[in-house]
Order: structure tokens, then C-alpha cells, then sequence
């Protein structure tokens, strides 16, 4: 489905990042996940949505950036920022980020 090549590179940029991070198709399936992910219950070959509360996934900008290729951004009222940021040449593929400034040492 994607190149391994893609799934490496991910796991060499996120996979110490203080946040839950998803390489995700635009079928929402989860393509590779940090540790972070999965110990709040993303694994691979899940479907993104199905994980966690349906309120959670309002305001998804997955689409969004695929179909713009430009990253977007939102941030809740708590200051949980979640980012949607498209594959450079591969236009099936995005990576999700979530990040909680106030979980961070």
C-alpha cells in the first residue's frame, strides 16, 4: 500500500516525540504509530476514527490537508493542539499529531 521506505522514515522523525503521532491512509487506516500512540490504543491497521470518543475526531482536517497538501492546525480550548500534515510525493498519506503543552517535561 505505501512504500516501506515511507514507514521507516516516520519511525527515524516520531518515534521520540512527546506526543501521540499516527502515519495514517486516507482510508484511515493506521499505517505505523509511536509509542506514545499506542499506548492510548492506536495499532496499526486500525481504523483512526474508531479509537478513543466520536467527539474526539470532530474538526478533523485530515481531508483537508491531503486535498490542499498543506499541514493544518487546531487547538482546543484546553490547549491541545492536533496536527494534520500531508506526505511530501505521496498523496495517500499524512501524519497526525496530537500535542498537550501541558504534558510535557
Amino acid at each position: 500500500m505505501v512504500d516501506e521506505k515511507i514507514i521507516e522514515a516516520f519511525y527515524m522523525m516520531w518515534d521520540s516525540f512527546p506526543g501521540s503521532v499516527r502515519l495514517i491512509h486516507k482510508n484511515h487506516t493506521v499505517l505505523a504509530v509511536n509509542e506514545i500512540a499506542r499506548n492510548v490504543g492506536f495499532d496499526i491497521g486500525t481504523i483512526c476514527f474508531k479509537v478513543g470518543t466520536p467527539e474526539s475526531h470532530k474538526g478533523c482536517k485530515a481531508n483537508l490537508a491531503l486535498s490542499t497538501k498543506s499541514g493544518q492546525a487546531v487547538k482546543s480550548l484546553e490547549g491541545k493542539i492536533r496536527y494534520w500534515l500531508p506526505i511530501k510525493d505521496c498523496d495517500d498519506v499524512y501524519v497526525h499529531f496530537s500535542l498537550d503543552p501541558n504534558n510535557i517535561n
